[in-house]
């Protein structure tokens, strides 16, 4: 079953399913039956059941259900849908459709754009385990309770079965492109490999064939702050106080990986946070906050605001699980069976997922694959904000 609802006047919240199967639909919803191409608008969020999925841990997940978005309109011959996979925290709202509500990743797609929704059927999907529409754990278990600590642990190619079933629903054999950057680039070479008679291009951009033992141990780090927080409970957190201060710490680490020393010293320096003063506090308690500080505090509000604990433990660990040659033998013996065309980038200053990474995974995978450099300062955050340096790559390999 799917239901559309636009997602106008769809207000942020914490929950898997804001209007999930069997909770009241919005006016505008279509319940009980498949929508059909064209019969919402685009930037519209819908969620689709798929069923019972068998995880790659052994568990079972029961009726599971994906939110997606879509944008332009699906030919004939179903040849051109192209899927745009999100990073960590990230949500289907590519750009923006019908609504004004702007997309996280504008510059690459949309009217006129190098993935042009006018020509281009797009499609997002919301990670299983996360919170913008997909099953996940404050997702209603069979019993009617939220999952919470019980929810299974989801490896990222078990969220690929899980999204093939989708294209399937969707009736697209096969995808003309799929693209993602960090995260979503982890999930687009998953893609590339687990079903390589399905994608035709691969851009993966800012992220390796594996996650080290670095980026494991930054994971587990904020993972951990979660787990730590004296409201998490065990992860049962549902209908009580919610881990936020965990929350929050989690993303301050995160978003120190996120940018580089350059840009966070460059940006803020040493000074002290407006009318605060750090060196002339009577206690430690009491002391201001540099400016860094504060930017980091902003940083950690934001996320709770808008992301669940849970979620972010559920994707964290789903990241970590990245390794596309686990299971499939050395890894330019992973990547052979894949024969998508393949684009790779990365950030000039990335210090979470190296530039090195990226040549690496271009030097295992078949044929001759360049890495297109992304300058920015910034460091990570670069895929995002800087991905308009790809235009003419992507124009040029992809969507000329």
């Amino acid at each position: 079953m799917t239901i559309a609802v636009t997602r106008q006047g769809v207000p942020v919240n914490k929950t898997s399913h804001p209007h999930a199967p069997g909770d009241t639909a919005p006016d505008g919803a279509v319940p009980d039956r498949v929508v059909p191409d064209g019969a919402a608008p685009d930037g519209t969020v819908r969620y689709l059941r798929i069923g019972d999925l068998e995880l790659e841990s052994g568990a079972r997940l029961p009726d599971v259900t994906l939110g997606y978005e879509t944008w332009g309109t699906l030919n004939e011959d179903r040849s051109n849908a192209v899927l745009i996979e999100h990073a960590l925290t990230g949500d289907t709202h590519v750009t923006r459709g019908a609504s004004e509500e702007p997309g996280w990743w504008e510059q690459l797609a949309g009217p006129g754009a190098p993935v042009d929704t006018d020509r281009y059927f797009v499609v997002s999907i919301n990670i299983l385990g996360g919170c913008y529409g997909s099953t996940g754990p404050s997702t209603q278990a069979p019993d009617g309770k939220p999952w919470g600590s019980r929810f299974p642990l989801v490896t990222l190619r078990d969220t690929t079965e899980a999204e093939a079933r989708l294209a399937d629903a969707l009736g697209i054999r096969s995808w003309y492109a799929v693209l993602g950057g960090s995260l979503g680039g982890a999930r687009a070479l998953e893609w590339a490999v687990s079903y390589p008679d399905r994608v035709r291009h691969c851009a993966v951009i800012s992220v390796g064939a594996a996650s080290t033992a670095e980026q494991i141990a930054f994971a587990q780090a904020q993972t951990l702050a979660i787990r730590q927080d004296p409201n998490f409970n065990g992860g049962d957190y549902y209908g009580g106080p919610e881990p936020e201060a965990g929350l929050a710490l989690a993303r301050r680490i995160a978003h120190i990986t996120y940018r580089s020393a350059a840009e966070l010293d460059g940006r803020f320096g040493r000074n002290a946070q407006d009318a605060e003063a750090p060196l002339e506090a009577g206690s430690l308690a009491g002391r201001g906050r540099y400016q860094v500080e504060s930017y980091l505090d902003h940083q950690g509000n934001k996320l709770v605001r808008r992301f669940d604990a849970n979620s972010y433990i559920a994707i964290t660990e789903a990241l970590m699980s990245h390794d596309i040659s686990r299971g499939r033998g050395a890894l330019a013996e992973a990547l052979a069976p894949a024969t998508a065309e393949f684009l790779l980038a990365a950030v000039d200053s990335d210090r979470l997922y190296f530039p090195a990474q990226s040549h690496a995974l271009a030097a295992a995978l078949p044929g001759d694959v360049v890495v297109h450099t992304i300058e920015a300062p910034i460091g990570h955050d670069g895929f995002l904000t800087e991905i308009g340096q790809l235009n003419s790559q992507l124009r040029r390999h992809f969507f000329g």
